[in-house]
């Protein structure tokens, strides 16, 4: 296992710097598309800010709870749009016939996939979520161990897999539909509500947020662990385990849709 993860590591790193190289060529086009990711992203803590100018809390959370929340979110959603970002790419190429181009490599399939796109303005995000979460455990008064900041990092990583597989199982419509691009940016908009705490929704919603599309446990869910430890309940613990299914459950639909695609028949 080892030996296949040096062996997959060492294809993605050579990869990756053939596209990095490929994309430097435009660096206008990288830099202008980084600020706007960045103002895409400090829009949200806008949002924030306006809306506590109005009310001390929201649900009984603070602005800088809020923020953290946002942080980690941000976070959760990094490897998403660094690792991942070639998922809105699947329809052109399912619809041109050239994904058949990907059977015959001998490596994973999604892998393989993934791993020809790499969205470096993406690190932009990354940043910016850090800036987020260091500042909100200040103005809270969090102090982090080493445990907890390896918590968080295990928390953040199985987060992102929701979101992932959201992205991956809605591009995956792509091997039976035509245009999948709504479905795909259906998916995406959604990503919209996992920054507000679940306890503003009623109940249908929170059900819905929590059980059927986990957006919940992209931030809400996890972060609690960090921001009201002594109060949280067992659907907290949880949120690991749910990453984890949920990426299965897409990896699998991803499999059904590769065994069902059968190129363009041209």
């Amino acid at each position: 296992m080892v030996q296949t993860f040096r062996h997959y590591l060492r294809i993605y790193l050579l990869i990756e710097a053939q596209y990095i190289k490929a994309r430097m060529q435009y660096r206008a086009d990288f830099v202008i598309s980084a600020i706007g990711m960045a103002l895409s992203n400090i829009t949200g803590i806008f949002v924030f800010w306006v809306l506590f100018t109005t009310i001390p809390a929201l649900a009984g959370w603070s602005f800088n709870q809020l923020l953290f929340i946002y942080g980690f979110y941000l976070l959760a959603l990094s490897p998403l749009q660094i690792l991942f970002d070639n998922i809105w790419s699947l329809r052109n190429k399912v619809w041109d016939g050239s994904f058949i181009k990907y059977y015959f490599r001998p490596l994973n399939m999604m892998f393989y996939y993934m791993s020809e796109v790499v969205d470096i303005k993406g690190f932009t995000q990354l940043a910016l979520g850090i800036i987020c979460i260091i500042y909100a455990s200040i103005q809270l008064g969090l102090h982090w161990t080493l445990l907890q900041v390896l918590i968080l990092l295990a928390m953040i990583a199985t987060a992102s897999l929701v979101m992932i597989s959201l992205m991956i199982i809605a591009g995956s419509s792509a091997f039976w539909i035509i245009n999948s691009f709504p479905v795909v940016a259906l998916a995406f908009k959604l990503r919209e509500f996992a920054y507000y705490p679940i306890t503003i929704f009623d109940g249908f919603f929170r059900i819905v947020f929590t059980y059927l599309i986990p957006l919940g446990f992209i931030a809400f869910y996890p972060a609690q662990i960090f921001l009201r430890p002594q109060d949280i309940s067992l659907t907290v613990y949880l949120s690991p385990l749910v990453g984890i299914t949920f990426f299965a459950i897409a990896y699998k639909v991803w499999g059904m849709g590769i065994n069902h695609y059968t190129g363009t028949g041209s």
